[in-house]
């Protein structure tokens, strides 16, 4: 795990004392998002999210593979993840963080294991050909929640992706090309976006610490939720035992919050589509 920094004293101080009496050195109030910013790259699938000044970039890929012999109907989605110094001068280059880890294996529960890509849609000639996609997460700025921004990227740049048309004479498969026959979408059962909460001796939760706020924290949960209101993954790590009244308290706060970001994606999509139609022309 890579080494933390203590504050000063006064620093930490400060910032407890500003979230008891409900504010937060940034401004915000305790269940507050910092803004969110989505960038599109000139290829499908490309996609950079910014929350606050943390920054995490998302790329999707696909190649044709054999499928497995157990599962012969269904792709393949294959995530990886890289944090390098350029992020914040505690990690190292090489070498796998317990953060990078941790960050990993909730994405791979919040969208591989809740299927949120239909990977049977990715079937192209059963038991021959499969789609496989990888989702390649680079971490460009780390001031906070990379979890939150990191989860925010990759269903926008899956939900951005397009795929070769296939077409399928026997056992011959043709891939055209965009410029043959438009591409076409993933087929995406649902989008799990994550949101974590900070939490503190004495004190109420925060919503999307900054990294300095996570430092000071006690411990921290972070939730995996859908616009349908659907609690997917809860991970809680540190801190005290919570009651039940407590955790749906910060999943109905969740659930809004996951409602406004799904909202800013779909206007970013559609402002990017808008884009490319008029490029076309």
């Amino acid at each position: 795990m890579p080494r933390e920094i203590e504050p000063p004293t006064v620093q930490r101080d400060f910032i407890l004392a500003s979230l008891g009496e409900g504010k937060r050195i940034d401004g915000r109030v305790p269940l507050e998002m910092r803004p969110i910013k989505l960038e599109f790259g000139d290829e499908l699938g490309w996609c950079t999210c910014h929350l606050g000044k943390t920054s995490v970039l998302a790329q999707v890929t696909a190649s044709i593979v054999k499928p497995r012999d157990d599962r012969p109907y269904e792709g393949f989605l294959l995530i990886n993840s890289e944090i390098s110094p350029m992020a914040s001068s505690v990690y190292e280059a090489g070498r796998n963080s317990e953060d990078e880890v941790l960050i990993t294996r909730m994405l791979e529960k919040s969208i591989r294991r809740t299927e949120a890509v239909d990977r049977e849609a990715l079937c192209i000639l059963a038991g021959e050909k499969v789609w496989q996609l990888r989702l390649t997460l680079h971490f460009l700025a780390d001031q906070g929640n990379l979890l939150d921004c990191a989860a925010l990227a990759a269903m926008t740049a899956l939900r951005h992706f397009r795929k070769p048309e296939i077409e399928v004479i026997g056992d011959e498969v043709i891939v055209h090309s965009p410029d043959e026959r438009a591409p076409v979408p993933l087929a995406i059962h649902h989008v799990p976006l994550c949101v974590t909460f900070a939490y503190f001796e004495n004190l109420p939760p925060i919503l999307d610490p900054t990294h300095l706020e996570a430092v000071l924290s006690t411990g921290s949960m972070s939730l995996t939720l859908n616009a349908q209101r659907e609690l997917c993954v809860l991970s809680k790590a540190g801190g005290t035992a919570l009651a039940v009244e407590e955790i749906m308290s910060v999943v109905n706060v969740g659930v809004s919050t996951v409602r406004e970001m799904v909202k800013v994606m779909e206007e970013a999509l559609e402002r990017d589509r808008g884009s490319r139609i008029i490029e076309v022309r």
